[in-house]
């Protein structure tokens, strides 16, 4: 799952219809649900496509702690245009040298793949905040997946955590896949996981069938099922 929102806003849809409809249609996810409790999802503060696709280039293959310390040098590196905490511009990142994007810790491919979300931010490839939020899931997939460097799970998480899709069900993500085995497939908590115990995301795609329109709800409880098949910490003495 990504790294928590920092400041959060409201759902666009109610978790209490969403959880009592997903309770309804499918008991095997309904038992999940009682055990894992309230729906507790939060969007991210509002960003522009622009911003949240910067951040999820460069937390890309990092901590979370090293990415957000190379995102935070990035931004700082443009203080002396933008001000001070001010993300650059599409235009800034086309313009700026790449030894700065360098410095601030970002690899080459990385360098790459900011320079190129600006340019398709500058010639519409990737639409405004406000065109976005008009724009069905698989459009904006469609978009954005133009981008080097973004693929379809990147955009599905924006979808889930930065705009509040409800129905978005990210079946190649590990974690999805791992807590469907965990709920539906008889993995037991606490074997080592290997590729052929996840579920493979055919099989995941047609029990969903069942959990629309609240699929993002769900995704939510499959990675909560693996937090709660986590060994728990032993106490010290």
């Amino acid at each position: 799952m990504p790294h928590p929102a920092r400041n959060s806003r409201r759902l666009p849809y109610d978790p209490a219809e969403a959880v009592a409809a997903l309770s309804a249609a499918d008991p095997k996810l309904a038992r999940l649900i009682e055990r894992a409790g309230p729906f507790a999802l939060r969007l991210a503060s509002s960003q522009s496509p622009f911003e949240a696709l910067a951040e999820s280039i460069v937390y890309q293959q990092l901590n979370g702690k090293a990415a957000a310390t190379i995102h935070a040098r990035m931004i700082a590196s443009f203080e002396d245009i933008c001000g001070l905490g001010v993300h650059p511009s599409p235009q800034h990142l086309l313009d700026c040298p790449t030894p700065q994007l360098r410095a601030a810790g970002l690899s080459h491919n990385k360098t790459l793949a900011l320079r190129d979300l600006a340019a398709k931010t500058l010639d519409g490839t990737v639409p405004t905040l406000a065109k976005i939020r008009r724009m069905d899931d698989e459009a904006i997939i469609e978009h954005l997946t133009q981008v080097r460097g973004i693929g379809k799970w990147t955009v599905e998480m924006m979808l889930i955590f930065r705009l509040g899709r409800v129905n978005v069900f990210p079946s190649s993500d590990y974690g999805v896949r791992k807590g469907f085995a965990l709920t539906f497939q008889g993995l037991k908590p606490g074997v080592k996981v290997t590729p052929d115990l996840l579920a493979k995301p055919a099989d995941m795609e047609r029990r969903a069938k069942k959990w629309e329109p609240w699929r993002s709800v769900a995704s939510w409880y499959l990675w909560r099922a693996c937090d709660l098949a986590a060994p728990k910490p032993t106490k010290s003495s």
